[in-house]
């Protein structure tokens, strides 16, 4: 019996990139998603999330890949070299009452969102958690994109965050914002990438750092993002960074009806 020939690719079909799905940059925006690709994907979710999420990350690269192998554009064991290199990962950062998901690609926060947890007390079974604070979406952003070097856009967004907690235009020395603009000018004159000053190394511990704190809300997640992203000269928020975390606090605190 003759061995299965390759299916050509079907003319004039462009294949599925990953910048067409997904919120990426850089080479990895201009890959088609491959069949590996996604089944490491859904692989990493089942193993933190216990199921593949519907309407989830892997669930948009499965279908893609699906339809980039049915048009020949890639094998069935394909693997992207970015995802080969890096990898794709989901993880969980714990807070109390809550988990916060964070899934990327080659290296790249390509999703976010925060599920509630039950808080147990003795016998009495579960209470109602207690709302996330921007403290806590920002320490949360010191494990999505620690690594990241703190830019201006960061600083503002940082800044913004603390105005808010604190419900005081006044910057506190030594506090969060003053740390995360000191860390963004220092960088921009700091010409080796592994001595600039990293997102992890502000946000670590950013709740006991703030001199008052409060529950996010949505009003909250767009002020920061409007700081971050008129500060960016792509006009643009970083994914799994401050916006992105304080956007994520204020959905679960909608969703469990602890603020509005």
């Amino acid at each position: 019996m003759s061995q299965e020939q390759p299916r050509r690719p079907q003319a004039g079909q462009d294949p599925i990139k990953y910048g067409d799905v997904l919120p990426v940059s850089g080479d990895l925006s201009q890959k088609p998603i491959t069949p590996e690709d996604a089944a490491m994907m859904q692989s990493a979710e089942s193993r933190v999330l216990g199921q593949t999420q519907p309407g989830g990350v892997a669930s948009v690269m499965q279908s893609a890949a699906t339809r980039n192998e049915q048009a020949g554009i890639v094998g069935h064991k394909d693997v992207t070299d970015v995802t080969g290199d890096r990898g794709v990962t989901v993880t969980e950062t714990q807070v109390p009452g809550r988990r916060i998901i964070t899934e990327t690609v080659g290296g790249q926060v390509v999703g976010q969102f925060v599920e509630p947890t039950p808080v147990q007390v003795g016998l009495t079974g579960a209470v109602r958690e207690s709302a996330l604070t921007i403290g806590e979406a920002l320490e949360a952003t010191a494990h999505t994109v620690g690594d990241k070097p703190v830019e201006q856009s960061d600083a503002s967004a940082i800044q913004a965050a603390e105005v808010r907690a604190t419900g005081s235009n006044v910057i506190t020395p030594g506090g969060l914002a003053s740390m995360a603009q000191s860390a963004a000018a220092f960088n921009a004159e700091c010409q080796r990438e592994e001595e600039k000053i990293k997102m992890g190394d502000v946000l670590t511990g950013a709740t006991a750092k703030l001199p008052a704190d409060k529950a996010a809300t949505r009003q909250d997640a767009a002020g920061v993002a409007s700081a971050e992203m008129r500060n960016n000269p792509d006009a643009t928020a970083t994914p799994g960074g401050v916006a992105a975390s304080v956007a994520a606090a204020a959905r679960l605190n909608e969703n469990v009806g602890n603020v509005m």
